[in-house]
């Protein structure tokens, strides 16, 4: 993160809200007729034609940083590449790992590549070898003994210069668990042992690839966030990703991809748009502020079954709330979002106006909101709280301050969606543990809905998801955005603010259940505490709550 007024934002599955328009689902609304139409809005000037980049096997996610002396050199084809040299880095503390049974994955990957070495001192390199193994086999694994026969009997473990043999080790270590070789690196990386990093680093270079297993591509990109981390250029990364995106086409078409093929953006619109109509079903003049307007198209249902309300439709104003990423995936301003949202409107007989915020929302003041007498105030948060600095990143606080804000606007009802996950003020260590095991899960889940080899997933994977990835390991302070925090925290802060959580009726877990069943058997729902749990398997993945 820049400043609260140059926030740089990402446009992953954790910038959920910037949903592509095409093939909106009519949800289910309680007490509603849907009125089907046949508006078909653009996407900005660029049309709803989806171009796609062509795949090249020797391009990969993210370009190399300035480089910078004093550390050893990586060279991999197989691997995403970040700088010819590396850097000292400072001391993390150090913390145990334990691993979730509920959260880990079973799965041992490898891959015959060929290689190269990396240089280590040759005569601590046994030692590291040793430690290695112990920390990734455990201790009574025979691996050392295997490497000592091999080195007695002339097979070398070790070229004539002390380096490394990654490869050798590979074919003697075929189950080699990567989500574990990822976890000693980090852990490595926290303790500063560079001779570790180093040998780590190289061999993870050989066993993860962006065209692999769904571990193996996360491995990719932790990979890619760890290198950054180490270069303390985490910041410099992300600045220069922000340079060369992919055109507004491109990556609408990439965020189409994963918009159908996961149901988290359906499960925040549906969810809340279930809520939002109960909450507002009497009302006649509705002012929706939306923290994340997009390209707007979670409103096209709302609209249209408000529209078929008994007694007539309300008049309703939409105010957006909105930063560049959202301008140039939709390839324009918010005037764009206000003249498609109007067509849709005119097409249903409801009365609507548009109120632009064009300002990201960690400065909003309640000046931008143009609230108005009489109107009954519905506030939208769809995956982007977490965005918002708090008390651990500046002394304005403006996560708790735009909470209180909201409350002082007297809301009918409040509607959040997050990312059930805890990376907010967690250590570095902690946090790679905690981004390895979510992205796990998000990773599967997007495996089962695409061939391994389809090139659109793995640009989708590419443009939308690692960069959040790189910004949660890499980042630190304001130049980390990804901030997120469990349900219970959020609880917290809510009440913290003055409000109360809004109970949802069993309409809302109906909704959910079925948009699910158009998905995988293993995402299921879950309704605890007042909220409604989204699950990859035994994953928690994302909350969708209510309040006032």
């Amino acid at each position: 993160m820049q400043t609260s007024g140059n926030r740089q934002n990402s446009a992953g599955i954790h910038g959920l809200y910037h949903q592509p328009v095409q093939d909106i689902d009519p949800y289910y609304m309680p007490n509603f007729q849907i009125v089907e139409n046949n508006v078909s809005p653009d996407i900005g000037s660029q049309g709803t034609n989806f171009t796609f980049q062509a795949y090249n096997e020797q391009f990969f996610t993210l370009e190399s940083a300035p480089a910078v002396s004093g550390f050893v050199s990586y060279n991999s084809p197989s691997a995403v590449s970040v700088a010819s040299n590396r850097s000292p880095f400072s001391t993390q503390g150090s913390h145990s790992y334990v691993s979730d049974a509920q959260h880990s994955s079973d799965n041992l990957y490898g891959s015959p590549i060929s290689g190269s070495s990396v240089a280590c001192g040759g005569s601590q390199m046994w030692d590291k070898l040793r430690e290695l193994e112990n920390s990734l086999l455990g201790p009574e694994s025979d691996f050392s003994d295997s490497c000592n026969c091999c080195l007695n009997s002339g097979s070398h473990q070790f070229t004539s210069t002390g380096q490394w043999d990654v490869n050798q080790i590979i074919e003697m270590n075929p189950r080699l668990d990567l989500k574990q070789v990822l976890i000693v690196c980090a852990q490595a990386i926290a303790e500063a042992d560079m001779p570790k990093t180093a040998g780590l680093m190289e061999l993870l270079e050989r066993i993860v690839s962006v065209s692999g297993d769904p571990i193996q591509r996360l491995g990719a990109y932790l990979l890619e966030g760890l290198r950054a981390r180490l270069e303390s250029s985490g910041s410099i990364i992300y600045r220069k990703l922000k340079c060369k995106e992919p055109t507004s086409s491109e990556l609408m078409s990439y965020m189409h991809i994963l918009y159908q093929i996961c149901p988290y953006w359906k499960f925040a619109y549906q969810s809340a748009n279930v809520v939002i109509g109960e909450a507002i079903k009497y009302e006649s003049r509705i002012h929706i502020i939306d923290f994340q307007i997009a390209q707007g198209s979670q409103w096209f249902t709302l609209i249209q079954a408000l529209a078929g309300r008994v007694g007539g439709p309300p008049l309703i104003r939409i105010t957006g709330v909105d930063d560049s990423q959202s301008a140039h995936a939709r390839g324009g301003g918010l005037s764009i979002v206000g003249q498609r949202l109007a067509k849709v409107a005119e097409s249903c007989g409801v009365l609507f106006e548009f109120h632009s915020a064009a300002m990201c929302g960690s400065e909003v003041e309640r000046k931008d909101l143009g609230e108005r007498p009489g109107e009954a105030i519905v506030v939208n948060f769809p995956y982007v709280l977490h965005h918002m600095p708090d008390e651990s990143v500046s002394t304005h606080n403006h996560r708790d301050r735009l909470l209180r804000l909201v409350k002082s606007l007297s809301p009918k009802v409040v509607t959040l969606v997050e990312q059930e996950s805890n990376t907010n003020t967690s250590p570095f260590f902690y946090r790679f543990t905690e981004t390895l095991d979510y992205y796990t899960a998000m990773f599967e889940s997007i495996d089962v809905a695409r061939p391994r080899d389809d090139k659109q997933r793995i640009s989708a994977e590419q443009h939308c998801v690692a960069r959040d990835i790189v910004n949660m390991i890499a980042c630190e302070g304001m130049e980390r955005v990804e901030r997120h925090e469990l349900l219970g925290k959020w609880r917290s802060r809510f009440r913290m603010a003055g409000f109360q959580q809004f109970p949802l009726s069993p309409a809302v877990t109906e909704a959910i259940r079925d948009l699910l069943k158009e998905y995988n058997e293993k995402y299921r729902i879950e309704e605890r505490d007042g909220a409604l749990y989204l699950h990859w398997m035994n994953r928690a993945m994302a909350t969708s709550s209510a309040w006032w």
